[in-house]
């Protein structure tokens, strides 16, 4: 069951094609991660997070919750000033399936107010089959394949490092989160994440992004 929740296999990618879940450079010599940060930005973890990438001259992909955008517009400002993409994750962070479809596409709506991106991750990875459809019309759902699980308070940051380690490979969108529970293992397995690949030529990229809203 770990390995199924860490990476999601073939079959299940396959059944969610709405979803995009890794992207595999054309360019076969071009060796490319994308690092994504969900939940933030709060001054407890994103300035330190900034920093780390900074320090590898690495690009990630910070999917914010509105609220927290809301109140914190100045850290919003720093991460796209610092070249970063962003993404909406809903403006409460509602977990789909619990929640009406159309308080849900509600919800997203007031966010991208805020975010402006055309990039979408649902809370959680999980939307009813009409909230997919009615966001993958006009925008891109980014899911991942490898997840750090750095959220679970029962993993060690060690243990948080493995999953990362064991199944990234070219073109791997990598889940890591950008609020309290994470630390310490998003510290220290986001550190040694950009160490190890930065070692083994690899460039840590943003997932490009549009704006969202019709002016």
């Amino acid at each position: 069951m770990q390995d199924y929740i860490v990476h999601p296999p073939e079959i299940v990618r396959h059944f969610f094609k709405r979803y995009t879940w890794k992207l595999v450079p054309e360019n076969e010599d071009e060796k490319v991660i994308y690092i994504t940060i969900d939940d933030g930005p709060i001054p407890e973890m994103t300035p330190g997070t900034l920093d780390m990438l900074a320090r590898y001259n690495a690009k990630a992909t910070f999917f914010c919750v509105g609220d927290n955008v809301r109140k914190y517009p100045d850290l919003f400002a720093r991460i796209k000033d610092e070249g970063h993409s962003v993404g909406n994750h809903t403006f409460n962070h509602l977990n789909g399936l619990r929640t009406k479809v159309s308080d849900y596409l509600a919800n997203v709506e007031q966010a991208d107010q805020l975010i402006d991106s055309n990039l979408f991750r649902p809370p959680h990875g999980r939307m009813k089959h009409r909230q997919t459809v009615a966001l993958a019309e006009n925008r891109k759902i980014i899911l991942w394949d490898v997840l750090s699980k750095d959220y679970d308070t029962r993993v060690s940051p060690e243990r948080c490092w493995q999953n990362v380690e064991g199944y990234v490979s070219n073109g791997s969108i990598i889940l890591f989160h950008d609020n309290l529970k994470a630390v310490p293992r998003q510290r220290y397995a986001l550190e040694k994440t950009l160490e190890r690949y930065s070692e083994e030529g690899y460039t840590f990229k943003a997932i490009p992004y549009k704006p969202y809203n019709k002016k």
